[in-house]
């Protein structure tokens, strides 16, 4: 069936407090989404972030970003007052975000909710049934905050390589902090299991997004340093990131450290089916970010400053797949984020999943080269974006990007820069015979680069857009609708009502 939805990452929501939450701007954005006719609200990762503030880049990947959690509804479960929540300094509400403040001021904030809470069922078979990554994380945390919050490499030796004697002190030290970061999670869970039902209800399903990899300094690694590849010091042996691509002209140098593929696919990838299982008890579908990378990844020598001496090694490729598929079954709900440089052998191992892939169309616009981002060149089973979030928006991208490429996109559109340009994209993507179209917000409200999420390669500046609450409205719900009822993205139960066209 085709289908579409919008790209609007939680933190860009216009919530109070500093910061988009799962409070009610959040459900006030699904019932746009279901005014608009839309099936899908994709989202950005929702871990903890970690320095620099990218949600690709997390002390774990499994916890929630606290910074989430709506205080409005800590106030409505009796476990902060309204004078207490606006006592905090969040930074100003607006535009933007002010990581700073947030980082500040959150944790405080929570646990002053925190000495209040009490323990009940509810909270005991949360800590139950998430067991497995939830002690070492919140120990991880504790731990990181009696330190002053560096990273593990740096602890103590005894406590970096985990002995079992420091481990079982620093148990019984920091026993509130780790229970802290147990009640955080436990809120954090609550709030969104009952967005994402709500959601659910009106018919609208969550894409979620994953990182490929896991940041270096993150309870995964730490408490797990023999899935990855680090040396007897538990230093990275090699690092990954990406060669040039459209994105940077001297590549990506991220710094996460490498998966050791042999030995987790000796464990049956017993690693990649607890995440993927877990990750899809968040969402209705995830998207894998850097999705090429199972086929063979790019290993940059550790203490490299760039990427240029970075080389391809090969990775597990299609066994992963399969076992998932034994585990989890088949038909799993994913998206592979396969863009930028494609060997067949990548081509090969994607086409064997079966999963869709991804179609930019501010990539297709190529005038020395043919592009398989043109929408004429499309399959129905893949997933259309005007841009991701490391893209500008499309007005930002017709003054940033090079003259002659939207030259060639005015002509293939059939309109002009000044007139109307992000709506004639959006619209040749809404048209396309891919299943699966998904818009930007910022597109849809016609801003110009002062809405771009993320740079890449860069630091400072990023993940910080907030959308003016005034933005999400029924006038732009009813129009969204109409172009999805015209090119058959709609529901069945969704275009009983007629529509004019667009």
């Amino acid at each position: 069936m085709r289908t579409s939805g919008i790209l609007m990452p939680i933190f860009s929501l216009a919530s109070k407090g500093g910061i988009g939450t799962f409070g009610k701007e959040a459900y006030r954005f699904v019932d746009f989404l279901e005014k608009a006719k839309q099936t899908w609200w994709q989202i950005l990762p929702l871990n903890p972030t970690n320095y620099g503030d990218s949600p690709y880049q997390s002390f774990s990947s499994y916890a929630g970003n606290p910074y989430f959690i709506d205080p409005e509804l800590l106030i409505e479960d009796g476990l902060l007052t309204k004078k207490e929540f606006l006592s905090f300094d969040f930074g100003k509400e607006g535009s933007s975000i002010d990581y700073g403040k947030l980082y500040q001021s959150r944790n405080a904030m929570l646990k002053l909710a925190f000495s209040r809470f009490k323990e009940d069922g509810d909270y005991e078979e949360f800590c139950g049934k998430n067991a497995f990554w939830l002690k070492d994380y919140a120990l991880f945390m504790a731990i990181k905050n009696a330190n002053d919050d560096i990273s593990w490499e740096n602890w103590d030796e005894s406590l970096k390589l985990r002995d079992k004697k420091a481990i079982e002190k620093a148990e019984k030290e920091h026993t509130q902090n780790i229970k802290f970061y147990c009640f955080v999670q436990y809120v954090f869970s609550k709030q969104w299991q009952a967005l994402k039902s709500y959601a659910n209800q009106k018919g609208i399903k969550i894409i979620g997004d994953i990182p490929i990899y896991v940041a270096y300094d993150s309870a995964d690694v730490w408490s797990q340093p023999w899935q990855f590849q680090l040396d007897k010091e538990l230093k990275p042996k090699a690092v990954a990131g990406c060669p040039p691509d459209a994105f940077s002209e001297g590549g990506q140098l991220w710094g996460n450290p490498l998966y050791d593929w042999k030995l987790m696919k000796s464990e049956g990838f017993a690693w990649w089916k607890r995440r993927i299982k877990y990750v899809l008890s968040l969402y209705d579908c995830v998207r894998i970010d850097h999705f090429r990378g199972f086929e063979s990844y790019y290993s940059i020598p550790y203490g490299d400053k760039t990427a240029a001496n970075g080389k391809w090694v090969k990775g597990p490729d299609i066994a992963l797949f399969k076992a998932l598929e034994e585990e989890l079954g088949s038909d799993l709900p994913i998206i592979a984020e396969d863009l930028g440089f494609l060997t067949p052998a990548v081509l090969k191992m994607l086409k064997k999943t079966g999963y869709p892939g991804m179609k930019v169309l501010q990539f297709a616009f190529d005038t020395e080269n043919e592009s398989e981002y043109l929408p004429h060149n499309y399959q129905s089973n893949c997933v259309v974006y005007t841009g991701t979030h490391d893209n500008d928006t499309i007005l930002g991208w017709t003054e940033s990007n090079d003259e002659k490429e939207v030259a060639f996109a005015e002509k293939y559109l059939n309109t002009k820069r000044d007139s109307g340009f992000n709506w004639a994209m959006m619209k040749s993507a809404v048209m396309s015979v891919a299943d699966t179209c998904i818009l930007t917000m910022q597109d849809l409200i016609s801003l110009g680069s002062e809405g771009r999420i993320n740079t890449p390669s860069t630091v400072g500046g990023n993940w910080g857009w907030r959308i003016d609450p005034n933005c999400i409205n029924d006038w732009l719900a009813k129009i969204i609708a109409e172009l999805t009822v015209l090119y058959g993205r709609a529901k069945p139960e969704q275009t009983k009502e007629k529509t004019d066209s667009v």
